[in-house]
């Protein structure tokens, strides 16, 4: 795992004439969502923006994926392959990834998305609700009444959650889970905040305590 710019020297760029692969994944499903070109450059800014950055070969300079469009790439992880020579990006998308407004740049269907992936598609309904405050429905009432408000239901779903898990039932226990994860959604919108800055801190998180186990 590269984490730093000094491990980049591992990295095989003269085979490439300066250039290697860069396989971007998406780090909740393991779809693949699109191929780029990185170079030491592109790679260090990278890592230093914690965005995926390539090296665009017909503009002949850096580019960060997303800049104009603002579905940016948030990095979770950078992999060497055993080659040394082509990177394996593990990323977090803010929106589609292709110029097509698709998800990946592959023709994915039939892909099996995994059920913990729904959370994102959740999360784009919550802005859309958002962005088009529909009338009659529940999740744009809730955000005209204000992040107060939404903190209020986050806070009395916490609670539910715990008294169900206090209380050993199950079903009660999924449910208010449900509803509890809804309203973070919704709160996480609300403040500009989304689903993949908090898993990513959890990865970071992950990934600091296994380098470092007690």
């Amino acid at each position: 795992m590269i984490s730093q710019e000094s491990e980049l020297q591992a990295v095989d760029f003269a085979k490439g004439d300066g250039l290697v692969p860069a396989i971007i994944q998406h780090s909740l499903d393991g779809r693949v969502l699109m191929l780029g070109y990185m170079n030491r450059m592109a790679a260090a800014e990278t890592l230093r923006r914690q965005r995926v950055v390539f090296w665009s070969r017909s503009r002949d300079q850096l580019w960060e994926k997303g800049e104009t469009s603002g579905h940016t790439l948030q990095l979770v992880s950078m992999q060497l392959d055993c080659d040394h020579d082509t990177l394996l990006i593990r990323a977090l998308p803010k929106g589609p990834v292709c110029h097509r407004g698709t998800d990946t740049c592959f023709d994915d269907e039939g892909f099996a998305v995994s059920d913990v992936a729904f959370l994102e598609t959740l999360e784009r309904v919550v802005a859309g609700r958002m962005a088009s405050a529909a009338a009659g429905s529940y999740t744009a009432k809730l955000l005209a009444a204000g992040p107060k408000r939404i903190a209020q239901k986050v806070g009395e779903e916490g609670l539910e959650v715990a008294l169900a898990g206090a209380a050993g039932d199950r079903a009660e226990l999924v449910s208010e889970s449900a509803d509890l994860l809804y309203h973070l959604l919704v709160m996480l919108q609300a403040r500009g905040s989304s689903l993949a800055e908090v898993v990513g801190e959890l990865q970071r998180r992950h990934a600091a305590s296994s380098a470092t186990p007690r």
